[in-house]
């Protein structure tokens, strides 16, 4: 009988700690000045970040970063690279969408973006959201160290791009996938080309990469990756990844595993 009640105390134990929530994460708010509305932070700590002696956390700032979107594939990918040592470990922080179309394009003068996208050209105001509100808001309440990644994909490769280019001592290292550089017919990616052919001298890091998506946009992403490594230096790197087994749609996962791969490499 007495082993039958241990037995029975043991699955409820069990049953118990099963029904427990699983969380990965915690969510913020944060009240937006700039962009005149709350915007919703999905925030990753690796496991050792509540330990007193823990040292600084580099932040990888992910767009599109909504818990349906890539905010959780993406944690994954920084929690299984650092516990095999091959990237330190990283607090995540994914900003949740309210309005992509509009926060991640500048003002186009193409008519049909301009009716097929009614809302677009709000870049400025969120940048200006990520210089002044999101970044010091992450610096005062977490343990971060000056090591900064912002990683998009799509019209978000196209914002961290356009960041890149306006604030590129913002963040550390960029990740640009699959970068919408169609938009207003190129312009930035005609930009950055006579920015970087100029005497400026770019410092951290910037990996590119795209999958086997339409003839323009993997033509972009390669010419990007090109003006971007006639500047190596010893104080900037880049990488570049072209994934023809991926699509639109399924490039993110590996194009950001490769770029951790290479951005943390010793």
């Amino acid at each position: 009988m007495l082993l039958f009640l241990l037995i029975f105390t043991f699955f409820l134990s069990e049953i118990s700690q099963a029904q427990s929530n699983f969380s990965i994460g915690e969510v913020r708010i944060l009240r937006s000045e700039k962009l005149n509305e709350e915007r919703i932070l999905n925030v990753y700590l690796p496991q050792s970040y509540k330990l007193q002696d823990s040292l600084p956390y580099p932040v990888l700032y992910l767009l599109d970063g909504s818990a349906n979107e890539d905010f959780i594939h993406v944690c994954g990918l920084t929690q299984f690279l650092s516990m095999y040592k091959l990237m330190p470990e990283v607090i995540v922080v994914g900003i949740s969408n309210v309005d992509r179309k509009r926060d991640f394009t500048f003002p186009t003068t193409i008519e049909k973006d301009k009716t097929d996208f009614p809302t677009t050209g709000g870049s400025e105001k969120f940048m200006a959201f990520l210089k002044t509100e999101l970044v010091p808001f992450i610096n005062k309440e977490y343990k971060v160290s000056d090591d900064r990644l912002l990683l998009g994909q799509s019209l978000g490769g196209l914002l961290a791009a356009e960041v890149f280019y306006t604030y590129p001592d913002l963040f550390s290292k960029y990740v640009i996938i699959s970068p919408s550089f169609w938009w207003n017919g190129q312009s930035l990616l005609k930009q950055l080309d006579a920015k970087l052919k100029s005497d400026y001298t770019p410092s951290g890091s910037v990996f590119v990469a795209v999958g086997k998506e339409h003839p323009v946009m993997i033509k972009d992403a390669k010419k990007l990756a090109s003006i971007l490594k006639s500047k190596q230096s010893k104080n900037f790197k880049t990488g570049f990844a072209y994934l023809p087994g991926e699509d639109h749609a399924t490039v993110m996962h590996e194009a950001a595993y490769q770029a951790l791969r290479f951005l943390y490499k010793k």
